[in-house]
């Protein structure tokens, strides 16, 4: 049921009433506003996390809106979590693989299953929660693996103790790479630019695994272990669990601190199936804290037919660079190295030391002065072609990012290696563009002039009048970075749009100055990117979210008007009612599951003539329509009886209703009852429901059905009345269908089940339908409305006319 929140606040005195403004009147008010604003942003934060969880559902099975709902729930119940937490596991565990099928059902296609859960899997024997309390909504607010680190640390010192967490991510050269730290200190951190993949460490090793390890020493990388070589207990788990897995988490506790115990353990398994929900969310997969465009370089070095390796720089603990490490390669580099893959291995390892340490040398200063640095042109066979002519290379370092590019250029180009390039800038929408500051001369790329939609005709554009082609919003910007680039000689790199023929674009522009002697600016080469199909899918990603919102709050409020129709029209007694000396207990349960109300209703009323009238019935579906139906056939069937009619007649004509009233709503089901309290005579007639249960001496059994169908299901119906006599201390119950269906039994199980049920709690005077219900349903089994009348004849016989 929804709950209407009033906010309310106090009027500051008029200005003026020639009275001081009462301050502390109005900061009670600013406080308020500032409270319902975070509120409203921690619902809004929350909300987006279960759409999209509940959006992965029903991507991955298939389902609706409403049965993923209804399976979130249910698997928060059985693994005894929050919803958010489920949500959060649900994001990090439906993922699917790169290589899955993208439609999911679809011909020669496995369905997708969602992952077994059980409740021991995220909570300890003794009941306490595995994951510790607050973390799923502290998670909706971090921004970035090193927040993650740090909310886990304060989360988990009061858990488990842990002293320090650590958050680290495989690189493509297969080693790890620090994402996130908290609780190290910084010489620790400093020794902690990348593991190596021959390590053989805990954490490589639950990588590949995917199995938590439990080391109790420091096993030399990571650089964890404590002073004096004492043991220090630590934790490495994949996120998500099992194999492969990107990122490990890591947790430390202190020198000499005592083993994690089994309960230890479990907490940390669930939190970091919960962290997997968000390092999924965190830009589609994790990125390593400080790891340069290592990932991204790779994948278009995959592309590239030349020869370069991305160096990061190798320090120790002082921050002295040391050496260089190679964090990706193109398949060409291997070739100027005997044929070994050099990812992984520093440039030492690598290459020999004659040509290690004046290479290792120009990189240096390439990396203090940011000035790219090219070496002395070399001759150079292509490994495998002994025969072939030996050619000309000098090897070039610029920087990148906090690394740099170590490039073979080949003096002698050919046409093959044009046409690739060419190629390479087709496939990945991206040119190169040089601008000769001196000459005031500049050369673009044919696929430049594609990306802008310029006829090539026209020539290029000098480079300060490149900000003239970007939308009006984007020139301040482009402007101070082209002056800070041609006066200063600081490197650009820069999101704008722009307009074409074929519509608005969205560009990035990378470009670097080369200098004289003097540090003047001389020449800028760089390039430019057309990245307007990912804007476009991160635009409409988040339109689909805001939609998935609003509709959200369409189906709340739809809910609301509709609870607020259905207590109106039908309001529940407070005590039993006693109708014809009978007594009458009344029970309405809403459903659970989903925002839609039910048509569940019932009538129980003493007739002019001193007979009673019951009446169950239950209209097909949910929501306003559905209630307003309701009401419709529950008044006019009482003022019929009321007026005169029969129960068949009555039945009849609420068919003939419900077929040709103008926006009838579906079909219904309907029981009505008279009792005659004189001879204790029950007559009774059903349209397509249930038989009711009498209760006699301790034995249930169900009253034979007369004829009848679904009222709205034919124009040609067929009712007929049945009648049973009760005897002091008989109960008989009418119900509606959500008492007894359950998706995984038929029916006849349910009134199986019902019938054992209310029999075991004949004898049960006081309360009566409590503890029957109780026996009956659980809140994860409310699927439907339920709606059950108790009539029970007093044990006092009633004189015989």
């Amino acid at each position: 049921m929804c709950h209407a929140r009033r906010v309310t606040s106090e009027h500051a005195t008029p200005t003026d009433s020639g009275a001081a403004p009462d301050l502390a009147t109005l900061a009670r008010v600013v406080a308020g506003q500032r409270a319902e604003i975070e509120r409203l942003r921690d619902r809004a934060t929350t909300t987006a996390v279960v759409a999209r969880a509940e959006g992965a559902v029903m991507a991955l099975t298939g389902v609706s809106a409403e049965a993923a709902r209804e399976t979130l729930a249910r698997r928060a119940k059985e693994g005894r979590r929050t919803l958010l937490e489920e949500c959060w596991i649900t994001l990090g565990t439906l993922a699917p693989p790169a290589d899955a099928d993208p439609l999911p059902g679809r011909a020669g296609a496995p369905a997708p299953q969602l992952p077994d859960a059980r409740p021991s899997d995220d909570r300890l024997p003794d009941g306490a929660p595995a994951v510790p309390p607050g973390l799923a909504e502290a998670l909706t607010h971090v921004a970035s693996p090193q927040e993650l680190a740090r909310c886990l640390h304060r989360r988990l010192a009061p858990a488990v103790g842990a002293d320090a967490v650590v958050l680290c991510a495989r690189v493509p050269s297969g080693g790890l790479e620090l994402m996130g730290h908290s609780g190290l200190d910084e010489a620790a951190a400093a020794r902690w630019p990348q593991v190596p993949p021959s390590s053989g460490t805990s954490a490589l090793e639950a990588l590949r695994t995917g199995e938590p390890r439990w080391p109790d020493d420091a096993e030399g990388w990571p650089p964890a272990g404590g002073p004096s070589g004492r043991a220090r207990p630590q934790a490495w788990l994949p996120v998500p669990p099992g194999a492969p897995a990107d990122v490990c988490l890591g947790v430390l506790r202190p020198v000499d601190g005592r083993p994690f115990t089994s309960g230890d353990r479990d907490r940390l398994r669930a939190v970091a199936r919960l962290c997997a929900g968000w390092l999924r969310s965190y830009r589609g997969r994790p990125r390593p804290a400080g790891a340069g465009a290592a990932g991204d370089v790779q994948r278009v070095f995959d592309a590239l037919p030349v020869a370069a390796v991305l160096l990061t720089p190798v320090r120790a603990p002082s921050g002295h660079v040391t050496d260089f490490r190679v964090d990706s390669a193109t398949a060409q580099a291997a070739e100027f190295a005997g044929g070994a893959d050099p990812a992984g291995r520093q440039l030492r390892e690598w290459l020999p030391e004659p040509v290690a340490e004046p290479l290792r040398q120009g990189c240096l200063r390439t990396l203090a002065t940011g000035e790219p640095y090219e070496g002395e042109p070399f001759a150079h066979r292509d490994a495998g072609d002994a025969g072939a002519e030996a050619a000309t290379y000098s090897v070039r370092a610029a920087p990148l990012g906090d690394g740099l590019v170590l490039s073979w250029v080949r003096h002698d180009a050919s046409d093959r290696q044009e046409q690739r390039l060419a190629d390479l800038q087709r496939l990945g929408d991206l040119g190169w563009a040089n601008w000769d500051l001196v000459a005031g001369e500049a050369a673009w790329s044919e696929q430049v002039f594609a990306i802008f939609g310029r006829d090539r005709g026209r020539g290029p554009v000098a480079l300060t009048g490149l900000p003239g082609l970007a939308l009006p919003d984007d020139v301040p910007a482009l402007t101070r970075a082209v002056r800070a680039l041609t006066r200063e000689g600081r490197p650009c790199d820069l999101p704008f749009r722009t307009r074409t023929p074929a519509g608005v674009r969205h560009l990035r522009i990378v470009a670097e100055a080369v200098t004289d002697d003097n540090g003047t600016p001389v020449e800028v080469h760089g390039f430019v990117q057309d990245l307007t199909a990912r804007r476009l899918a991160e635009l409409a990603l988040v339109e689909s979210e805001r939609a998935m919102l609003t509709q959200q709050g369409v189906l709340l409020a739809e809910r609301t008007l509709a609870a607020r129709l259905q207590d109106a029209l039908l309001p529940l007694p407070r005590r039993p009612l006693r109708p014809a000396g009978l007594r009458v207990e009344v029970a309405y349960l809403p459903a659970q599951a989903g925002v839609q109300v039910g048509g569940d209703w019932f009538s129980a009323i003493e007739l002019p003539d001193g007979d009673a009238l019951f009446v169950v019935g239950d209209v097909a579906g949910h929501g306003v329509d559905a209630v307003a139906t309701m009401a419709q056939l529950r008044f006019t069937a009482k003022g019929m009886v009321v007026t005169g009619s029969s129960l068949t007649g009555a039945l009849a004509r609420l068919n003939a209703l419900l077929l040709h009233s103008r926006g009838a709503h579906g079909t219904a089901s309907m029981v009505l009852a008279r009792y005659s309290p004189g001879r204790r005579r029950l007559l009774w007639a059903q349209a397509g429901h249930l038989p009711p249960l009498l209760l006699r001496a301790g034995k249930a059994r169900y009253l034979d059905r007369p004829k009848g169908i679904l009222l709205g299901a034919s124009h040609a119906p067929v009712f007929a009345e049945a009648e049973c006599l009760l005897e002091p201390g008989d109960r008989l119950l009418l119900y509606t269908d959500g008492l007894v269906e359950r998706p995984s039994d038929g029916i006849d199980r349910g009134l199986e089940r019902l019938a054992s049920a209310a029999a075991a709690h004949h004898a049960d005077r006081a309360g009566t339908l409590e503890p029957l219900l109780a026996a009956l349903l659980t809140e994860d089994e409310l699927r439907d409305d339920v709606c059950v009348l108790d009539i029970q004849v007093p044990d006092n016989p009633v004189e015989q006319p």
